[in-house]
């Protein structure tokens, strides 16, 4: 009896590999997930030259994102379509705020109200956003988005280079302007 307690003390630990195995399992499918889920809400996204924008702006002028993209020639912008009823978008300010301070960030107000209405919500929260009104949603429906908060990278030729919808990390938008430069 007292042979096969040390015998059973002595044997071997079991390898602890699989454990390790399953959280790379786990890990694979949480990113498989994220990736899918990004696909579907980006799918309906146009390929090529980035659809034109015609809005009325924030700060009461009219434009549009071709005569914006003209004082960033060759340079790769980034498109930040949000909302003010959005609370991720109002979490991500900060990161889009960060981000402008290096790259040419142009917003879109998606369903927010008339450019007096979101040039308030500008002022309260402290940003001074070059903003497109897209009261209707008929600018974020041209792009294909199915929601806010959404970023799309179009290269310095104009065309859409990366598409991410819902939060997206600052060094992620970087990276994606980045990755637009070298093409």
């Amino acid at each position: 009896m007292q042979q096969e307690r040390v015998s059973a003390a002595a044997a071997p630990a079991a390898p602890t590999r699989k454990p390790r195995r399953r959280w790379l399992v786990e890990l694979a499918v949480f990113v498989l997930a994220l990736i899918a889920i990004q696909w579907w809400q980006s799918w309906n996204v146009p390929d090529g030259p980035a659809p034109a924008i015609e809005a009325p702006f924030a700060d009461g002028r009219h434009g549009s994102l071709a005569e914006w993209r003209g004082a960033y020639p060759g340079r790769p912008v980034t498109v930040y379509f949000w909302a003010d009823w959005c609370s991720i978008c109002k979490a991500q300010q900060r990161s889009v705020e960060s981000l402008r301070a290096d790259w040419p960030v142009l917003t879109v107000a998606m369903q927010s109200g008339d450019a007096p209405a979101v040039a308030k919500v500008l002022r309260e929260r402290g940003l001074d956003w070059p903003t497109a009104i897209d009261a209707d949603g008929r600018i974020t429906s041209g792009y294909g988005l199915r929601g806010v908060p959404a970023i799309v990278v179009i290269d310095g030729e104009g065309r859409v280079r990366s598409v991410s919808v819902g939060f997206t990390t600052e060094l992620g938008m970087r990276l994606r302007l980045w990755w637009a430069g070298l093409a």
